[in-house]
């Protein structure tokens, strides 16, 4: 029976109180004492609350006797084990010595399958209060000696088969040194959080990006748009690698993100690397992980790969043709059965991952020339996506314009801040958007957007404030301008050759033959000529 008296707050109440209980020879299991309050839970064969009441009055000072259900120590308890178990990560607290002082319901999947066979989840945590008060050692082998150190820290584990990254946080308390006259940490025992290879994915990818991405978020209307949102739908129901092309700029990430989310695997990580930007020894290391000791400086317990990381979900390698012939080789095994192996480990790992790869290279010309291997791009495009350039889809110029503009607003803030409207293309702008040739797509219109509402003073957006922008550009690519030599029969047809290279480049910057003979410093009639001689319009 637990029970709780309310009393006067006066010195020696609750002594008087528990000795009457001594006296009465009722065996108390255990006592808390708070101001004006006394908890107790005595057990006591045919001991009735009122007779601990009719026992009690002989106390000057209490006020009430009621029962219980728990006492507050037992209640807070309950719901930080009820908070734990919430918790979907395995948590054990151990003391000093390794001995089990509190697990959550998650941590019974750490224990050998034996021990709870096939219990219910109810009967499993019924049954979970068996393993407090033993050592961690006899239910999890190979258990790192540093969880009973005074440093955090961190390190891959693998316990039945199943690979974890385990989060050793040590429980420390202060006590006074009288030597040296200060206080002294003392290692009191350890709190260990098992995070799955899964929930760290999920983690990483969120990290990636903080957005939702799916195929109805794609922007734009047009013929070719509409045929990869179709394509890409159906392709998200088969689960089998898919293999994106298009030019530099074309959103093939953001494709990537939308199959990923309209499949099955959407729930699970999404994890992205550019295989040009890492060399090949950093790129294996990332994508497969290494052992423990596998190089200089190489972390203890190991770490896991991306393959490892994305587990259930999809992993994206952008620029899939930079990858070196010997990775190319090692992803082939992989796709192949889907094991691998960590670098420097020799245990068969294996993974249940999606891949989807992209590349703005002709990897037919790379087979050609043996840069690229041919069975790996067989098994890499089982279902392939062609991305369209923006120069071939000008009708979702616009609304692509609107919406880059309204993000550039968001983020510039000025418009905001200084009360004006939200700037607006007007109609040659909008012309000049549409005529000109986008050489880097989707990006490079997203940054000359932005370039030119940071420096709008509030109206709308005109030609000339396009123009200016995206004159930059065309120097930037009359710079690297160069003529093909392998038509060239005299001077005149490379000096032809030349002005219809220019003319193309400028002319879709600056549409009107007055303002292009003024950025040529020319005649309007002799820029009308040209164009005319060249088919340009």
């Amino acid at each position: 029976m637990r029970i709780v008296i309310e009393s006067n707050d006066r010195i020696g109440i609750s002594q008087e109180i528990l000795a009457i209980f001594a006296k009465q020879t009722w065996n108390l299991k255990a006592v808390e004492i708070i101001s004006c309050f006394t908890y107790v839970h005595v057990e006591y064969e045919e001991l009735s609350l009122k007779h601990i009441k009719y026992c009690l009055d002989v106390v000057a000072g209490v006020r009430s006797v009621k029962q219980i259900d728990l006492l507050p120590s037992e209640q807070r308890e309950n719901h930080l084990q009820a908070l734990l178990d919430k918790i979907p990560e395995p948590i054990i607290d151990l003391d000093s010595n390794g001995i089990i002082l509190a697990m959550n319901q998650a941590s019974l999947q750490l224990m050998p399958s034996e021990d709870h066979g096939e219990e219910t989840a109810n009967e499993q945590q019924a049954n979970s209060s068996i393993y407090l008060g033993q050592s961690i050692e006899h239910f999890i082998e190979k258990i790192p000696n540093n969880i009973y150190s005074s440093v955090t820290s961190s390190q891959a584990i693998n316990i039945e088969g199943k690979a974890y990254i385990l989060d050793i946080s040590p429980v420390l308390s202060s006590r006074a040194d009288k030597k040296q006259s200060h206080e002294k940490n003392q290692l009191n025992g350890s709190v260990l959080l098992f995070r799955s290879m899964n929930t760290l994915g999920r983690q990483i990818s969120l990290l990636q990006s903080h957005q939702e991405h799916s195929f109805d978020s794609i922007i734009g209307q047009s013929k070719s748009i509409r045929l990869i949102k179709e394509q890409g739908k159906r392709f998200a129901d088969v689960d089998l690698p898919v293999l994106i092309n298009g030019e530099t700029g074309t959103g093939k990430e953001l494709i990537a993100r939308a199959l990923h989310q309209a499949s099955a695997r959407a729930k699970a990580p999404f994890l992205a690397v550019n295989c040009s930007a890492l060399p090949e020894q950093l790129l294996e290391s990332e994508l497969f992980g290494y052992a423990s000791g596998a190089f200089t400086g190489a972390q203890k317990g190991g770490k896991p790969g991306l393959i490892e990381l994305a587990e259930g979900g999809c992993l994206f390698l952008d620029e899939i043709a930079e990858m070196s012939p010997y990775l190319q080789a090692k992803l082939l095994r992989f796709l192949q059965d889907l094991t691998y192996r960590r670098v420097g480990g020799t245990k068969e790992l294996t993974a249940n991952v999606r891949i989807l790869s992209a590349s703005h290279q002709n990897l037919a010309k790379l087979i050609a020339k043996k840069t690229f291997r041919e069975d790996l791009y067989y098994r890499l495009n089982v279902l392939s996506l062609e991305l369209p350039p923006l120069r071939e889809r000008s009708d979702d110029i616009e609304l692509l314009g609107q919406f880059f503009i309204e993000n550039a607003v968001k983020q510039v803030g000025n418009a905001q801040e200084a009360g004006c409207l939200q700037p607006k293309l007007t109609k040659q702008a909008k012309a000049l958007l549409g005529s000109y040739g986008w050489p880097g797509n989707i990006r490079q219109l997203q940054n000359v957007l932005f370039s030119v509402v940071a420096l709008n003073d509030g109206g709308d957006i005109s030609t000339i404030e396009l123009q200016q922008v995206l004159s930059k550009f065309a120097d930037e690519n009359q710079q690297s301008l160069t003529i093909s030599t392998d038509n060239i029969k005299d001077w005149s047809t490379a000096q032809a050759n030349f002005e219809a290279s220019l003319l193309k480049q400028l002319h879709p910057m600056f549409p009107t033959t007055r303002s292009l003979a003024q950025r040529l410093n020319v005649s309007h009639n002799k820029i009308a000529m040209k164009l005319r001689e060249h088919g340009i319009s």
